[in-house]
């Protein structure tokens, strides 16, 4: 039995809206039993918050089948040596954080750690500035650089800081094949034996591809069939939505 890792929006939602067929998609998976890890590069809702979002458009799924950057980049940190971080994020990647043992401050922080707000400002970009140029380790949740209406994400961010200092990040969200390794350790799933659902080539699928995973593109998203030529690898699978998945 494949495990499963599927992204949320462009494959299950469209900003709070459910897309027709996701949910009997993902309550027959459910019930299959296949080990189902919903992923997400957006770091600023927790796994209940989550669990919530899709409640409300009708798809019920246990709070433990979400993983997001916030998670993996808590995770990655684990592995790295040095516990205080300077955060320019919202609730949920300070949680992880703090779960994680990290000391939140900003004197002489081991690392620079970015994801989402709406409460960017000035002395964020100084401090971070700064300590990246002192030699902090500088570590992005995700590069994706926007959002729904073109609302600045994280990979925006970032861009200040890079030019400032010159320092790229380390992005922890797709494509960045960690993610998944994360997600996979989550559920102690292997990769061989791993499908990957996303509805955008040179995120979901480009980060399924890197990490060796069996990839399915959903044209309900971001990339369309026009987009596949554009890329030089390809999905294992095309459907038109999730409802119509039958390789699993």
């Amino acid at each position: 039995m494949k495990n499963i890792i599927c992204d949320i929006d462009g494959v299950l939602l469209h900003d709070n809206k459910l897309i027709p067929g996701s949910d009997k998609f993902i309550h027959r998976v459910l019930e299959q039993g296949n080990p189902l890890v919903i992923l997400t590069n957006y770091p600023v809702q927790t796994g209940k918050d989550l669990q919530n979002r899709l409640g409300a458009a009708g798809i019920n799924v246990p709070e433990t089948c979400f993983y997001t950057s916030a998670m993996a980049t808590a995770d990655f940190l684990k592995h790295q040596t040095g516990n205080k971080a300077y955060v320019i994020g919202e609730g949920a990647l300070t949680h992880e954080l703090y779960n994680a043992g990290f000391t939140i401050t900003d004197i002489n922080p081991d690392f620079v750690i970015v994801g989402e707000t709406r409460s960017y400002n000035w002395d964020m970009i100084h401090k971070a500035s700064r300590f990246v140029a002192g030699g902090a380790r500088f570590i992005a949740t995700n590069p994706d650089t926007h959002g729904p209406a073109f609302s600045p994400a994280c990979g925006a961010l970032c861009a200040a800081i890079e030019r400032i200092t010159g320092k790229m990040p380390f992005y922890v969200g797709k494509p960045s094949s960690w993610i998944i390794r994360s997600a996979l350790n989550h559920i102690q799933g292997h990769s061989e034996n791993t499908v990957i659902i996303g509805d955008n080539m040179r995120t979901d699928i480009l980060a399924g591809f890197q990490a060796g995973l069996e990839t399915i593109l959903v044209t309900t998203g971001v990339s369309q069939m026009s987009d596949i030529d554009k890329e030089p690898f390809r999905p294992n699978h095309v459907f038109a939505c999730a409802g119509d998945i039958d390789v699993v």
